[in-house]
């Protein structure tokens, strides 16, 4: 038996830290409620969340490649060429979803700052002319550390995003890049012998 019949995909490289993944059909990838061709189907949740956990663990500096284990007797180069495909626009749309949503962030937090500042400023202003028009009351004292707190409450929410809001989306983003970019291969229970590839892998979560 041909070594393409039981192999298809990208040859892995050196030093790539791998994905495997095991299935018995290449359709348990995919969203079964997708009506889209096999290559434009986006892939199934637990798949997603399976993939992206295991990529979490990975260190960031290496490629990143993912090898499924088909329990078929063989495998057509299409059915690698299409995985691959099928995964890499994925996880480009995901990267591109991720921009979005950072840009989106940013626009919210300097509108938000804005706000924020033109708050707190007329809470301290407001403040001091308090403090001036009845300088010996103590409900003066009160009114004016009440809008001191209250601007820079105004202020948090921008803070919030510029100092660790965006963080995640980042490293979100950087992590589809990763994924839309890495080596597909699919291997039959045949390929095992020619290839350096651990017999037993962890299935899918389903």
């Amino acid at each position: 038996m041909d070594a393409s019949q039981t192999t298809a995909g990208d040859e892995i490289p050196p030093g790539t830290e791998v994905i495997e993944v095991h299935v018995s059909e290449l359709r348990q990838l995919f969203n079964s409620m997708d009506p889209s061709p096999f290559q434009d189907k986006d892939l199934d949740v637990d798949a997603v969340e399976f993939i992206v956990d295991w990529a979490k663990e990975l260190p960031p500096n290496k490629p990143l490649a993912l090898r499924v284990h088909l329990d078929k007797p063989v495998v057509s180069p299409e059915m690698g060429r299409d995985l691959r495909e099928a995964v890499h626009r994925f996880f480009a749309n995901r990267s591109m979803h991720a921009r979005q949503r950072l840009r989106e962030l940013f626009r919210i937090g300097w509108r938000s700052l804005l706000i924020g500042l033109a708050f707190l400023t007329v809470c301290l202003v407001t403040g001091n002319w308090i403090a001036k028009t009845w300088p010996d009351s103590r409900a003066t004292a009160i009114a004016r550390e009440g809008l001191v707190i209250g601007g820079w409450v105004a202020m948090w929410r921008p803070l919030e995003i510029f100092l660790y809001g965006w963080w995640p989306i980042r490293r979100d983003r950087r992590l589809a890049d990763r994924l839309s970019a890495m080596a597909v291969r699919i291997v039959c229970p045949a390929a095992l012998r020619n290839e350096n590839v651990p017999v037993a892998v962890p299935a899918m979560a389903r």
